[in-house]
């Protein structure tokens, strides 16, 4: 004899139960969908792409080791909508030895501007037709809201003016019109002053004069996509530098100096104080090497004040020079930067040395 549910909570409790035992039985007895008997389901083939996003960010021995399709599929976009430049390397690498292939991205980006400087003027002329037009991203710019347009100001094309951008799209009219590809230029660390510097120089060059200008472009693009796109777990590269007493001839020996990185923005800050040793450079080495160097811009600022008022220099109430800042930047984090400062009291000069 069975039970009769007395409680409102037993009447739930069983409803629930039955409501489990119908779903799972239709599940089972369901009729499989498959491709063969839905001809209304279609599978579109699409080319296979990588978000280079830092956590599937491979090293340069990690990505060349994959398969032809990956390989190609992440490098397919660094030179733009020109995947033939990642297939003609890939061709290249089965025709080396491994011990060839490309260990640094330095080492894979010379391979890949090389297939592209030897490329043909047909497919070197499709590659410059193929970028953007700078004048058309300037346009849609100007119908972002306020807070987009900021986003965008780091490529200083978001705060163009009226009157700049008239002027920009007058030249970039008379640039294409002249010779037959679209402005291109290197924006990422760009003012909307070296946008329209550059173009206003460029646009007078000869035709042949400026394929070459237009293409140095293109592989900077690469270079900086290249560099955005793979991981460099221990970067070769290392930051020095050497300050030199130009007034009494000789190093410039416990001169204070900071240095600070000023971009990315996300790593952006003071890094460290040194004080010159007897030949006038940093006691402990480099200033940044391993992982803390990276690439980006960076100052140094040298209290040249402060050193020579410990000297017998003859100096004025006010000194003509109090601390120099020295702006430059890192683009490649396996080379060695170093930076000189050849200082007197009235004077200070300084150069990329080795």
């Amino acid at each position: 004899m069975r039970r009769r549910i007395q409680t409102p909570k037993e009447y739930y409790a069983a409803l629930l139960i039955c409501c489990l035992v119908l779903t799972i039985t239709s599940i089972l007895h369901s009729p499989k969908i498959s491709s063969t008997k839905a001809p209304f389901i279609t599978t579109i083939p699409t080319r296979k792409t990588f978000n280079m996003s830092s956590e599937e960010k491979p090293t340069v021995p990690d990505l060349l080791n994959r398969s032809k399709e990956d390989i190609i599929a992440y490098l397919g976009g660094i030179y733009e909508h020109s995947s033939w430049v990642a297939e003609q390397f890939h061709e290249s690498l089965q025709t080396q030895n491994s011990t060839a292939a490309p260990k640094t991205v330095s080492e894979l980006f010379r391979a890949m501007k090389e297939i592209v400087n030897n490329a043909s003027h047909e497919s070197k002329l499709e590659l410059l037709k193929n970028h953007p037009d700078l004048c058309e991203k300037i346009e849609r710019l100007s119908n972002l809201t306020e807070a987009s347009r900021v986003e965008q100001s780091r490529a200083g094309l978001g705060s163009l003016t009226s009157d700049e951008r008239a002027k920009f799209t007058s030249l970039n009219n008379a640039y294409k019109a002249k010779f037959g590809f679209p402005f291109i230029l290197a924006v990422r660390n760009a003012t909307k002053y070296t946008v329209l510097s550059s173009i206003e120089g460029r646009v007078g060059n000869t035709v042949e004069a400026e394929f070459v200008a237009a293409l140095g472009q293109v592989h900077k693009i690469a270079w900086m996509r290249l560099l955005a796109g793979v991981r460099i777990d221990n970067p070769a590269g290392f930051l020095t530098c050497h300050v030199l007493d130009t007034a009494n001839g000789c190093p410039a020996a416990n001169m204070r100096i900071h240095l600070k990185r000023l971009s990315p923005p996300e790593s952006a800050g003071f890094i460290a104080e040194y004080k010159t040793n007897s030949d006038g450079r940093l006691p402990s080495g480099p200033a940044l090497k391993g992982t803390d160097f990276q690439v980006g811009v960076y100052e140094w600022t040298f209290f040249v004040g402060d050193y020579f008022a410990s000297k017998n220099n003859e100096l004025t109430g006010t000194p003509f020079l109090d601390e120099v800042p020295i702006r430059f930047g890192i683009d490649d984090p396996e080379e060695h930067y170093h930076v000189p400062l050849l200082v007197s009291p009235w004077s200070f000069s300084t150069y990329r040395g080795s």
